[in-house]
């Protein structure tokens, strides 16, 4: 059996791509310094401050010009992705987007301001070190090193070689490190901003809220349509007609399609689905609710009066939705009883009601799930929702508003 061999910890990253890449984009970085170098005064053996100074600090206006171009942020943030985080998905805390604001671009010339005197570092870092650590194994090309600064003799020494693979690994870890930096300042410079992390979060809010709202449509069509279904077989059983029976497995039939059509609509939702999802239900079909709790056996009366077709698809589509809920709950609980609904437009509000039969062992609780999202729907379009006994009946009464 092959054995694995695997480096100590602190060596580890020499086998690890990124480490590289890291290195790469500082040497990106540093490019105009290098350029600065070349034109003036020239790459030599002036190794003078003012020299120094003089690649450093020639290229800041220029990078002072092009952070303020918006686009700037976006291209450093591609950057970002291929070579600091290569081969990780996206970093969630990098922004993509062009610079929105003063701010932005302020922190895009700060990151490229430190992408150039750190990637200028990281050059003259693996330039020299490279060289040294060469030289100490290879007299010839020692000769013609300067060996002051590193504090050696001028002339090669045998001992010198025991230095190189410290000097070589002190060389890496400094590579590493000016890499790691840079990784760590990227989503703090090319990070979004508070605006636009509070707009991320908006549009999170209101993806998880759509989430909730279907989940909720769900339980509402696939409850009534299993309510429907329970009781119609029930009633067709107890019955013993084949004409009833005909009719309750009809009125099942029509309960389970339209539950069927309403589960595809917000699966095609959830899935982001680009073909066009079927239209939700509005009270102007609260004829078909009606229709299937009488196919249930209930006797229904309805009372309906305004133009509902009038009333906002928001305010429209809750409506049904809670008329659907008073429905299944009446089946569910209190079962084919005589059931009224009256449901009116006019007047800028939106009335819907319904009662029916008190069930016998119960004055029934206020604190269903179904009943407290009747509620949360009528508060979320500003009206109130109010579920009670009420003269010897169940009432469930919602006033919503519908001006403007």
């Amino acid at each position: 059996m092959d054995r694995v061999i695997s480096l100590p910890r602190p060596l580890r990253p020499a086998l690890r791509a990124v480490t590289y890449t890291r290195w790469l984009h500082l040497f990106i970085g540093a490019v105009l310094a290098v350029v600065v170098a070349m034109v003036s005064p020239g790459l030599g053996n002036d190794t003078s401050l003012a020299h120094f100074a003089l690649m450093l600090v020639t290229p800041v206006p220029l990078l002072a010009v092009a952070a303020l171009i918006p686009a700037m942020r976006t291209a450093e943030s591609v950057q970002v992705d291929l070579l600091l985080y290569p081969g990780d998905r996206p970093h969630p805390d990098i922004a993509r987007s062009p610079s929105q604001s003063w701010g932005d671009k302020v922190r895009v010339f700060g990151w490229l301001v430190t992408r150039l005197w750190l990637g200028f570092v990281t050059v003259t870092v693996t330039v020299n070190g490279a060289a040294g650590v060469v030289g100490m194994l290879v007299p010839s090309v020692w000769d013609g090193l300067t060996a002051e600064p590193l504090g050696l003799h001028e002339h090669w020494q045998w001992w010198y070689r025991l230095l190189a693979p410290v000097a070589a690994v002190l060389v890496y870890a400094a590579l590493w490190a000016s890499g790691a930096a840079m990784a760590a300042l990227a989503p703090k410079l090319l990070g979004p901003s508070p605006a636009e992390r509070l707009a991320k979060l908006e549009e999170r809010t209101e993806r998880l809220l759509e989430h909730n709202r279907l989940a909720r449509e769900l339980h509402d069509t696939i409850g009534h349509a299993l309510t429907v279904a329970v009781v119609q077989a029930g009633a067709a059983r107890a019955a013993g007609s084949p004409e009833f029976t005909e009719r309750a497995l009809a009125a099942i039939e029509d309960t389970g399609r339209e539950a069927l059509n309403d589960l595809d609509r917000v699966l095609k939702v959830l899935r982001e689905d680009a073909a066009p999802v079927s239209r939700r239900p509005t009270l102007a079909d609260a004829g078909r609710l009606v229709e299937s709790a009488r196919g249930a056996g209930a006797e229904v009366r309805t009372d309906i009066s305004g133009d509902l077709d009038a009333v906002p698809g928001p305010v429209s589509r809750e409506g049904y939705r809670m008329l659907q809920e008073c429905l299944t709950n009446v089946l569910r609980h209190a079962g084919p009883v005589p059931t009224t609904v009256r449901i009116a437009a006019g007047g800028g509000r939106l009335e819907l009601e319904v009662r029916s039969k008190l069930p016998a062992e119960s004055a029934a609780g206020t604190g269903g799930s179904g009943l407290r999202g009747i509620r949360e729907r009528a508060e979320l379009l500003g009206g109130a929702a109010e579920c009670g006994p009420c003269d010897g009946e169940w009432r469930v009464r919602v006033e919503l508003p519908i001006a403007g």
